[in-house]
């Protein structure tokens, strides 16, 4: 990027603001006699009310002539207030083209000058991320180039077109009287002294502001990424105190910036009031001198009041020039650190990319950090590049340096790295991204789901255009004006052929298969039974979904079965299902009909009064509160109990004693709504099987059946979609694919129900050869920011899926094991061999025992290859490698 922001301006703008100069130079004619249309009018007034006064009426008004045409006094006076209201038209339309075209100027260059910024950012050698933040980072391609695009649009025009708003009235001033024109400029040098100077001062402030400002960007981001060691270690007071130690200085530096800013605006504003009084004087004195007429005070004095706006303006811009200024080149000093590579490596396209052969050769190859300590010391070493080589070695051997110059992820040091010859630091990144993979030891996951994540590999350039539109294709026209690669994100991305695929469907089940070498296949597959699907885009799949209930109702049928579920039937009560349920009878779509806040809704409510059932549920809430203060009142908030067995958290506890006693004191009657509603949800919760509190009789349910046929039927037309209702003929749309399979409850009180019955369910779906179309649901699950939503080991089985996807010749395992355990360490390092037969693997391990089966291993310590051979020469006694093993 440019070093200077005027030259980063004039370089990607030249021709913008050339038009807004052209613009701005033809709009002060047009101001000028905005300013000298008043003069004429108040004249024109004047000299006519003297001639009609002597002569006897407008009549005897002296004609004026245009274009050969006679204009009596008043048609005079339309015609000059009709040029007066068209030259203000005018004047407005200018600035509002003049503003319209900057703030789209700068909304533009912001756009440019964040785009350049985001591709250093991925240009940044790897090192680097350990001595920046990302909330440092944030902070300045957002929040602080804000800024900068504001001032981009104003760099050039705005001290053009303020300077001529300040002149041509200035210049009007002169030529009415050039003593009026002394007296309109006579404070300007001082304020030109001494505001320069306080805008040092503010400038200094300034760097401070925005320096504290990314330390305090910074602390945050790692107290929110600390929260973690913050709790178990008790230093929240610490941080608060630390925070609020950043805030003062913050906010002292702001403070001094306020002082000195408004001090500048009271001396501004004093001026602008000190001004009138030299035109009132002086002026006032050469009209009653007769060297100047009434029209004209008037019109200076309309024309100064106009003057105070471009100063203040142009005093304003003095203060952003220079902050944008600092600021600019700060953001482009801290955007381009030692090491940062080129742009073009990434973004070059051979025409070929041939895969890899030959010979992999490291020759005195070392790397360091800060250009002393040597993390990897003169290392030599080759193989072929269809072996399969195991590096081991402590903690702070550089094994994991050696893994991520393998993969042209860190340059070294020193020595060069060569694969079939040629050295991989000439290669772009598009060779090395496609036919060497890489996974570390803690992989990053973008958030979205399985799938994106999975394929994510596979997405190099677009293959093919996205859908056209006008919308589309002003997109890619603003993104070429602006500097932006014209490329759609909506176009087709996915390389099937760089996976093996021909096709979605063939790359789906590509996709399928390495998720059963990573061991996988079954976390995909029980996320896919909690999956919800749209039947209109998957009807194949419903209908299955639909074939597996029925099968699964014939097994049921079976005596050993049975007791463990309670299939739903309308009408039949379901024990095993709440009241709520029961109720509702389907799944609740939305809000509307929430379970946790059921009673609150004017349609159930209008039920339960139509069907008698309010007050018999009040009465059974009050004995359910009653009853779960008598049983958990003594236990302690983190008891297991409360999960078990109440339906009343410990943290509500205390407000239903607080509510039993207002309901002991003035009866259920007299309760507020909002307690009447908490009473009558605490019933809903209710499943007979599972609380048996005796307040569900046979009664009851048949009540609940009776309103459960007044909902349906009585359902309001805006509040049909709200509920998926059950039908064992149809697919829920609103439920999970298990739910659809179930339809029904697992029975409580059965000796391993839930996973008895999940067996079963795994038995009818691979009958039905489902279990892969289950997957295929399981791939559309969200993972959650980062891969939250997946534990540590799964997030690693993922990220090496995601790298084994692409068919890399090359596969680097840098301690990517590392989060499984110990046997399945084993499975998936001996899956992933298989795999790779005749393509090269390098696994960096973090146990030397996995080494057992690999053609080759390296041991490194202390940054030095200390050995390298076949396992069965190394594993002797005394030699480093079999120190390792036995240690373990």
């Amino acid at each position: 990027m440019e070093k200077n922001i005027y030259r980063f301006i004039l370089k990607y703008s030249f021709k913008e603001q050339i038009v807004l100069l052209m613009v701005t130079g033809v709009s002060f004619p047009f101001l000028y006699y905005s300013y000298d249309l008043p003069k004429l009018i108040i004249n024109h007034i004047k000299d006519s009310a003297n001639q009609a006064y002597r002569g006897g009426g407008l009549a005897s008004v002296k004609a004026n002539h245009l274009f050969g045409m006679d204009f009596g006094a008043v048609n005079w006076l339309m015609l000059l207030s009709v040029v007066f209201l068209a030259l203000t038209i005018v004047n407005g339309g200018f600035k509002y083209f003049i503003n319209v075209y900057k703030g789209r100027l700068g909304e533009r260059m912001l756009r440019r000058m964040r785009y350049q910024l985001y591709s250093r950012i991925l240009c940044f050698p790897l090192p680097h991320f350990k001595k920046i933040s990302v909330g440092e980072i944030i902070a300045m391609l957002i929040a602080e180039t804000v800024t900068l695009g504001e001032f981009v649009g104003d760099a050039v025009a705005t001290p053009i077109f303020q300077g001529g708003l300040l002149l041509v009235p200035l210049y009007f001033i002169l030529m009415q009287n050039p003593w009026l024109g002394l007296a309109a400029v006579a404070l300007y040098p001082g304020q030109g002294y001494l505001i320069p100077k306080m805008q040092k001062r503010i400038n200094e402030h300034n760097k401070r502001r925005i320096r504290t400002q990314r330390g305090l960007s910074e602390r945050l981001g790692e107290a929110v990424g600390g929260a973690l060691e913050i709790h178990a270690n008790d230093t929240s007071r610490f941080e608060r105190a630390d925070f609020s130690d950043r805030l003062y200085t913050q906010y002292y530096t702001r403070l001094r910036i306020f002082i000195l800013k408004f001090l500048v605006k009271y001396i501004n504003n004093t001026a602008d009031k000190v001004t009138p009084f030299f035109f009132f004087t002086i002026g006032g004195y050469l009209v009653l001198q007769g060297q100047l007429d009434i029209g004209a005070l008037v019109a200076v004095i309309g024309a100064q009041k106009d003057l105070a706006g471009p100063w203040g303006e142009l005093l304003t811009f003095y203060q952003s020039k220079d902050n944008a200024r600092i600021m600019y080149e700060q953001v482009v000093q801290q955007f381009a650190p030692p090491g940062t590579s080129d742009e073009q490596g990434q973004l070059v396209e051979p025409e070929r990319i041939e895969p890899l052969k030959g010979e992999v050769q490291l020759a005195n190859v070392s790397f360091s950090e800060d250009g002393r300590l040597k993390i990897v010391d003169n290392v030599s070493a080759r193989f072929a590049l269809d072996n399969h080589i195991a590096v081991v070695g402590t903690g702070a051997s550089g094994k994991e340096e050696l893994g991520l110059m393998l993969a042209r992820l860190l340059p070294p040091s020193g020595g060069k790295i060569t694969i079939g010859g040629e050295n991989i630091a000439d290669w772009p990144e598009a060779i090395s991204g496609r036919r060497v993979g890489f996974v570390a030891q803690h992989s990053y996951l973008f958030s979205g789901t399985i799938d994106s994540n999975l394929f994510y590999a596979l997405k190099h350039k677009p293959l093919s255009e996205g859908p056209s539109s006008p919308e589309r294709q002003a997109l890619m026209a603003e993104a070429v004006r602006t500097g932006n690669p014209p490329l759609d994100v909506a176009a087709e991305w996915i390389d099937y052929a760089a996976a093996g695929a021909g096709s979605k469907a063939e790359l789906r089940e590509r996709a399928l298969e390495i998720l059963k070498l990573t061991e996988m296949e079954d976390d995909v597959y029980h996320v896919g039974l909690l999956s919800v699907i749209d039947p209109a885009k998957r009807p194949d799949l419903a209908k299955s979904v639909l074939e597996a209930r029925h099968a699964l109702r014939e097994r049921l049928a079976e005596p050993s079965f049975a007791q463990l579920v309670e299939l739903f039937d309308r009408k039949r009560y379901n024990d095993n299902a709440s009241v709520a349920e029961n109720l509702l009878f389907g799944t609740p779509v939305g809000d509307a009909f929430d379970m946790e806040r059921l009673a609150g809704n004017a349609y159930v409510r209008q039920v339960l009064d139509k069907t008698g059932l309010t007050g018999l549920i009040l009465g059974m809430g009050r004995e359910a509160a009653t009853t779960m203060v008598e049983l958990f009142a003594g236990l302690p908030p983190g008891s297991e109990l409360f999960e078990q067995y109440s339906f009343i958290s410990a943290d509500e506890l205390p407000e239903f004693q607080a509510l039993l006693t207002r309901v002991g004191t003035s009866g259920l009657d007299q309760l507020k709504e909002e307690d009447k509603n908490r009473l009558l949800n605490l019933p809903f919760k209710l499943i007979p099987a599972r609380h048996r509190l005796d307040l569900i009789d046979a009664n009851f349910k048949q009540r609940i059946l009776e309103a459960r046929d007044v909902f349906r039927d009585g359902l309001p037309p805006e509040l049909r979609g709200a509920v998926a209702f059950f039908d064992f003929e149809s697919y829920n749309a609103a439920a999970t694919l298990q739910d659809n399979v179930l339809f029904g409850k697992v029975a409580y009180g059965q000796p391993r129900g839930a996973q008895r019955v999940g067996a079963l369910i795994q038995e009818v779906l691979e009958t039905l050869e489902l279990r892969g179309s289950v997957m295929e649901a399981g791939l559309g699950y969200n993972i959650g920011s980062a891969g939250s939503r997946l534990s540590g080991a799964q997030r690693q089985k993922l990220a090496i899926a995601r790298v084994v996807l692409k068919r890399p010749d090359l596969l680097i395992l840098n301690d990517a094991l590392a989060a499984l355990d110990s046997s399945s360490q084993s499975r998936v390092l001996e899956n992933l061999r298989a795999e790779f037969k005749g393509r090269g693997l390098v696994a960096v391990l973090n146990r030397a025992e996995l080494a057992r089966n690999f053609d080759r291993v390296l041991v490194m310590r202390s940054g030095k290859l200390v050995e390298e051979g076949a396992v069965a020469e190394l594993n002797r006694a005394g030699s480093a490698f079999h120190e390792m093993v036995a240690a373990e």
